[in-house]
C-alpha cells in the first residue's frame, strides 16, 4: 500500500469541499435501503472543534445517523460532568435524530509498567460509567503496541486479560468494549487475532479500522475472515474517495456477512466546507453500498 501523507490529505481536502459537481451527481443516488449498515461520524478532524449542539445539528443537516465522541474535543463530554450534565447530554441525543454510538478513548493495555497498566484499566472503567450515563453503547480502546523489550506472547496475553477485565465490568453497565485495530504491530490482523484468542468476554469486540496493514498477506479478504467472528458493531473508515484503500471490497465483504453495524467516518482532510464534504461522503457511501448489494 502506498502511504498517504497528512500533507497530501490536506491538499485533497480542497477537492473534497469544493467538488460540488461531483456531489450533485452523487446526490441523485438513493440511500442504500437494502443494507442495515448505518453511517456516522467520528469527531476526529471533522467535528473536533464543534460543541455538542453544533455537532448534533451538523450531523442532522448532513444525514449522519450517529456519532462517536472523542476525548479532549470541543464537545467536552468527559468524566468531570455532573450527573445533571450527563443527563443533559443524553437528552440532547434523545431529542435528536442522531445516536450517541459510543466514546473514543485512548486507553491502552500494553505497558510493561504495572502501575501504568492499572491506571489505564481503572480510568477506562470511569468512562464506561460515563457511556451508560450519556446513552452510548460502548467504549473504544486500543492495544497500541507490542514493546520490543517484552516477549510478544506476554504482552498479547496481558492485553487480552485487560480486555476481559473491562468486558466483565462493562457488562454490568450494558456497554461494549470496542477494540480498535490500532498501533505499532497491533494493527496487523494476525496480532489482533492472537490478542482475541485470549478474550473470553462476549461484549469485547473488534473495531475494524481500515488500515493499510489490512492488505498485508493474506490480503484484505483473508485478514477480514481471520477476525470476522469477533467483528463488532463499529467500522472506522477514512474519506471513501481518497487514497488506495479498497473500500468497495470491504463493503462487499461486510454486505456478504449481513453486517448490521456502524460505518463511522474518521476523516483526515481539512476541507473549507465540512458540511458539503460530509454530504459528499454519505453520497459516496450510499453508492458503494448499493453496488455491494447488487454484487451479492
Amino acid at each position: 500500500m502506498k502511504e498517504i501523507s497528512r500533507r497530501q490529505f490536506i491538499r485533497h481536502g480542497v477537492s473534497v469541499s469544493l467538488g460540488l459537481a461531483a456531489l450533485n451527481g452523487l446526490s441523485a443516488i438513493p440511500s442504500a435501503a437494502k443494507t442495515r449498515m448505518r453511517f456516522g461520524l467520528v469527531t476526529y478532524m471533522w467535528g473536533f472543534d464543534w460543541d455538542l449542539p453544533t455537532l448534533i445539528s451538523n450531523c442532522e443537516k448532513t444525514g449522519y445517523q450517529g456519532v462517536e465522541l472523542r476525548t479532549q474535543h470541543a464537545h467536552k463530554v468527559e468524566i468531570n460532568l455532573t450527573p445533571a450534565q450527563r443527563a443533559e447530554v443524553r437528552k440532547r441525543f434523545t431529542d435528536s435524530s442522531v445516536k450517541c454510538v459510543g466514546y473514543g478513548s485512548n486507553f491502552e493495555f500494553h505497558s510493561p509498567d504495572p502501575k501504568q497498566l492499572r491506571e489505564n484499566i481503572e480510568q477506562a472503567k470511569e468512562y464506561i460509567r460515563l457511556c451508560q450515563d450519556i446513552g452510548a453503547t460502548g467504549l473504544k480502546v486500543k492495544p497500541n503496541d507490542l514493546p520490543e523489550e517484552v516477549p510478544r506472547e506476554k504482552t498479547i496475553a496481558q492485553i487480552g486479560a485487560s480486555l476481559n477485565e473491562l468486558g466483565k465490568y462493562a457488562r454490568d453497565f450494558g456497554q461494549l468494549i470496542r477494540v480498535e485495530v490500532h498501533g505499532n504491530l497491533t494493527q496487523e490482523l494476525p496480532n489482533m487475532k492472537a490478542i482475541f484468542d485470549h478474550v473470553t468476554e462476549p461484549n469485547v469486540l473488534i473495531n475494524w479500522n481500515s488500515n493499510d496493514q489490512d492488505l498485508l498477506p493474506p490480503g484484505l479478504e483473508g485478514n477480514f475472515n481471520m477476525v470476522r467472528k469477533w467483528l463488532g458493531d463499529t467500522v472506522h473508515v477514512r474519506e471513501l474517495n481518497i487514497g488506495d484503500y479498497p473500500y468497495q471490497h470491504l463493503f462487499d465483504l461486510l454486505t456478504g456477512i449481513d453486517y448490521k453495524g456502524w460505518i463511522l467516518l474518521e476523516a483526515r482532510t481539512e476541507p473549507s466546507d465540512r458540511i458539503a464534504a460530509m454530504k459528499e461522503q454519505l453520497a459516496v457511501f450510499n453508492q458503494m453500498i448499493q453496488k455491494a448489494t447488487t454484487n451479492q
